[in-house]
């Protein structure tokens, strides 16, 4: 009886196993959780804000002057930028911008583009958004009563900002952010031929040159930079211009590999040294007589 029992508790076993397999289930817990490889999503890349120079098919570049307007100095300026039918951009303080309203007129009359250099020339890094945001509004609002219309352009003074900043900036008043590639170092006062040399040295197509219409030395230095420059064919135009014509930079080539050319294994010749001189033995001495008895005395 007891064999009997077992003979079928086995045959009912295997009538539930195959049961369970025909069902497609191969174990008895639950299937372990797959991870889905999702595809990445793309990050959006935003346009461009910021600018030091760009690239353009041509010998374009923009001659920018900060800090102005002065009262003696850009005027200056002005008479010789129209002298060679130049356009350049000027990035005003907001405060000169209030004292002297005419000379921004006469420059944006004159063709010339005018953007925000902050109302008062502070460390705009180091401040907090509320006293950056006043800065750029009180300037904002004092070149739109000077000229009629708002600046899109701003450059921060000594070029200090930081990349939230920058953001924000470009989101609330839509001013793209203008740094510079060419640097004279104009307001250390290194002299006219100083400055002269340094722009001509560092200006390429597409750069952005600047300089500061408040220093004396920098006026002197004018008439030469911009008849060498004209010399050396470059053409000036704003600096919203100079956007305008910018275009992807060509990929940089990979220079080719040299070539390893396999050379046979220098096999070192041997070395034939001269047999040494064979020993000669030397005569032998003839034998001397022997000596006479010494005698008795």
């Amino acid at each position: 009886m007891l064999v009997s029992r077992s003979f079928f508790s086995c045959v009912l076993f295997l009538c539930i196993a195959h049961a369970a397999f025909s069902q497609g289930g191969t174990s008895l817990g639950p299937e372990p959780s797959r991870a889905v490889s999702q595809p990445a999503t793309p990050v959006a890349s935003g346009p461009q804000i910021t600018f030091n120079s760009v690239h353009v098919e041509g010998p374009f570049v923009a001659m920018t002057f900060d800090d102005g307007p002065h009262a003696t100095l850009t005027p200056k300026i002005l008479d010789l930028l129209a002298a060679h039918k130049m356009k350049a951009t000027f990035f005003v303080v907001g405060e000169n911008v209030a004292e002297y309203p005419d000379i921004v007129k006469r420059a944006a009359r004159e063709g010339h583009e005018i953007a925000s250099h902050s109302w008062s020339h502070p460390n705009l890094g180091k401040m907090g958004d509320d006293g950056v945001r006043r800065e750029m509004q009180k300037t904002d609002d004092a070149i739109t009563a000077a000229i009629g219309t708002r600046p899109t352009l701003m450059r921060p003074p000594y070029g200090s900002i930081t990349a939230r900043q920058k953001a924000w900036i470009h989101e609330t008043f839509g001013y793209r952010i203008i740094i510079w590639d060419v640097d004279p170092l104009d307001w250390k006062r290194p002299g006219p031929n100083a400055v002269t040399s340094r722009i001509l040295n560092e200006t390429k197509p597409g750069s952005i040159i600047l300089a500061h219409d408040i220093h004396p030395p920098t006026i002197e230095a004018m008439p030469a930079t911009f008849d060498q420059l004209e010399t050396k064919g470059f053409k000036f135009v704003t600096v919203s211009e100079l956007l305008a014509m910018a275009r992807p930079a060509p990929p940089k080539l990979r220079a080719a590999a040299t070539p390893t050319i396999a050379r046979p294994p220098v096999t070192a010749a041997p070395i034939t040294r001269p047999a040494a001189p064979a020993l000669r033995t030397p005569a032998p001495s003839p034998a001397l007589p022997a000596p006479s008895p010494t005698p008795n005395g």
